[in-house]
């Protein structure tokens, strides 16, 4: 994590950018909006990154204890919570959103084009919205904020798991706006992430990205589910392939999503939420369909989640679920139940013993 606002990235190519210039007399004022299971540790990294140099991050969550829980954690000198959104827009130059859903993210943006016309800024004021949304609600709201003077909105997206954004340790995509795109990177990287990648001025660009890279690990993980169910209905073990897997294939998404289902850590509310798949496949199934560019394995894994997600609600009715949200990686329990196995805990019904 960055101590220091004027640290240079640890790569060179890791912002595709120059710096930008010096701050001028007056410091910019940074804002951040949502501190979910990812917002939380970006807004601690970025206030602790630039403490003593700018002003202190305002914060706001519509659960104003998360707030809090963040003021406690770094202190006053670091964080101040805003009182409203209006707040947040009219006193911030930069302002991060990081939310759950596109429904979420129409109505924050909203709220905000409201504080914009009722206080219309004098200067240059950057919205950079880093959710996983459909593209073209990107374009949207670049449509929305456009109307107002001095506005400019960037997408940045991230890459990454919520350990990832403990250590500062994201990828972030972004588009947008040049020279907003230039203020913007050198906040994230190093405080938030470690690398930008630059995909021009469309801010339809860095969400679609978003939306591949998903695909590529929900479609990942539903042949790591497939393949470990497989393992062990045949007597071989799931342990033994997903040893098999990190010493032949050890991506670190593949080792520590494998471990999520080898030992069944299936609680979402320290993960990514098996709703958050959902939404994300829903995306990514809607994209290539506009696009005509079939994904079949999309489709399986969106079947996956939902069976996950059905055997979870009929446990929460029954009360007998383990855990109140489930990770995605749960995914794990239709193959297991197509297999005739227990869903959730794969030291229950073991699969069949080979013999020698």
């Amino acid at each position: 994590m960055a101590n220091n606002l004027l640290q240079s990235p640890a790569h060179a190519n890791a912002v595709p950018f120059s710096r930008p210039p010096t701050p001028g007399v007056h410091p910019l004022q940074v804002g951040f909006c949502g501190l979910g299971a990812m917002g939380y540790f970006m807004a601690r990294n970025l206030a602790n990154s630039f403490k003593s140099q700018l002003p202190p991050l305002f914060v706001y969550n519509r659960t104003a204890a998360k707030s809090q829980k963040l003021l406690t954690e770094v202190g006053a000198s670091a964080v101040k919570v805003a009182d409203s959104l209006h707040q947040l827009v009219t006193e911030c130059d930069i302002i991060f959103t990081n939310l759950g859903n596109d429904a979420v993210v129409a109505s924050i943006y909203n709220e905000f084009e409201k504080a914009l016309a009722q206080s219309p800024p004098t200067k240059v004021k950057i919205f950079v919205e880093m959710s996983t949304i459909y593209p073209a609600l990107a374009g949207d709201l670049d449509r929305l904020l456009s109307n107002h003077p001095h506005t400019h909105f960037v997408t940045s997206p991230i890459f990454g798991p919520p350990p990832a954004a403990d250590k500062a340790a994201l990828v972030v995509a972004m588009s947008g706006d040049y020279r907003s795109k230039k203020e913007v990177a050198f906040l994230l990287v190093p405080a938030v992430g470690r690398k930008v990648i630059d995909l021009g001025g469309n801010v339809e660009k860095a969400p679609t990205l978003k939306l591949i890279g998903n695909g590529l690990i929900m479609g990942m993980n539903e042949l790591l589910a497939e393949t470990l169910t497989l393992g062990e209905k045949s007597g071989i073990g799931q342990q033994t392939v997903y040893e098999l897997v990190k010493d032949i294939m050890p991506a670190p998404g593949l080792v520590a999503y494998g471990n999520k289902m080898v030992n069944d850590l299936f609680d979402g509310s320290v993960g990514f939420s098996i709703d958050g798949g959902i939404k994300d496949a829903n995306h990514i199934r809607r994209l290539s369909a506009e696009l005509n560019c079939p994904m079949p394995t999309i489709d399986n894994t969106h079947r996956g989640l939902i069976t996950a997600r059905a055997i979870h609600q009929a446990q929460v009715v029954a009360g007998t679920q383990q855990w109140d949200i489930l990770d995605w990686s749960s995914l794990i329990a239709s193959s297991r139940v197509a297999a005739g196995l227990n869903p959730f805990d794969s030291k229950k019904g073991t699969g069949v013993v080979r013999e020698d």
